[in-house]
């Protein structure tokens, strides 16, 4: 619970940092496309996207209209199927994540006495591991493949 609560506590703090920047805020549904199409290789399309993320179709262009109006996104028509529109990357959109991937860092960092404790609950979770696969190795009950 309290590794759920730090990492709700991260994204919070990030989310904080970005909203109270100038730039625009983005719903989840528009964050989740753009790092959908920055993380991912292309080719991106609406169909594609909204199969991926499992939305509707007209939610993922809703999006799209928004992502391209802050040039964050481009649409161009797939040269080989003319019905298909492909979603491609622009520098602004990079940028945009690079500043937010930022936030996101500036966020995680670490006070050293937390890094004891954490390290300590790591070293505690290892150890009750090796327990545990220790003695279902000895009843016969995991079968260990390298």
């Amino acid at each position: 619970m309290a590794r759920n609560l730090k990492a709700l506590g991260l994204w919070r703090t990030a989310l904080i940092a970005s909203v109270r920047q100038d730039g625009p805020d983005l719903s989840a549904r528009q964050m989740a496309i753009m790092l959908q199409v920055y993380l991912t290789d292309p080719p991106h399309t609406v169909r594609g996207l909204a199969a991926t993320l499992n939305i509707s179709k007209p939610a993922v262009t809703r999006a799209l209209d928004r992502l391209s109006l802050l040039g964050f996104i481009k649409r161009k028509r797939d040269a080989e199927d003319k019905r298909s529109v492909l979603v491609q990357r622009t520098v602004k959109g990079s940028v945009f994540l690079s500043d937010f991937a930022e936030l996101v860092v500036a966020a995680g960092a670490v006070a050293p006495e937390d890094m004891a404790v954490i390290r300590a609950e790591e070293e505690l979770a290892a150890a009750a591991k090796a327990r545990l696969e220790a003695q279902l190795n000895a009843s016969g009950t995991l079968a260990v493949t390298a």
